[in-house]
Parts: C-alpha cells; structure tokens; sequence
C-alpha cells in the first residue's frame, strides 16, 4: 500500500498535508499510512480509495494498475488486439476490458 498511496498523492501533485485535509484527517495520521507505521481501517480503506478513484484491491496492491491507469494507457498505446483483422479502436478496448472483468467476476463500478 505504501508505494500506491505515494504514487497516487505525487499523479495528483498532493502534498501529505493536501491529501490528509481532503481525507479529513491529520497529516501524521496519513504520513503514518504512506509509510507504513499506520494501517487504516476499514473505513479510512474506502474514503481512500474514493478520494483517489481506485479500488481497495488496488491499494493493497491485489491489483497491478487502477482503473484510471488501464484507461491512460489504451490512451497512449496504440491498440493491439485485432478481430477480423482490424484493430480494435479505443472504445471496443475498453468495453472489451469491462466484458472480461465481468466473466472473471471483477467489479467494474
């Protein structure tokens, strides 16, 4: 969780005072969190990750990207996946992802 929490505070060009005051808490409480000498419950866990639009999984590190990190890179990759010998365009990439992660019975908000 440490690397992610960082990683997400420094995309958003936070400091740990301006992420602590958008959680509501005090900036030792969230430096706690990203250094690992505090764990958050369950709570904390969820205002988290919905401060940073990602999931739990993510921030425990269940999950290789977030969701906002898939879509910034079907925007910077050129696709890949062909059917009928045509690529496949940034939309049917992305409904693509979401069917798959519906049929492996991952939530995909």
């Amino acid at each position: 969780m440490l690397k992610q929490l960082e990683h997400l505070r420094k995309k958003n060009n936070w400091s740990q005072q301006d992420a602590a005051d958008r959680l509501g808490i005090a900036k030792s409480t969230y430096a706690g969190y990203e250094s690992g000498y505090r764990r958050p419950p369950l709570q904390a866990l969820i205002q988290i990750a919905d401060l940073f639009d990602v999931s739990i999984d993510y921030l425990l590190g269940r999950e290789i990207h977030s969701k906002v990190e898939v879509i910034e890179m079907l925007h910077h990759e050129k696709p890949c996946l062909f059917i009928d010998n045509v690529p496949l365009d940034l939309e049917e990439l992305s409904e693509f992802i979401a069917f798959i992660r519906v049929k492996r019975g991952i939530r995909t908000e």
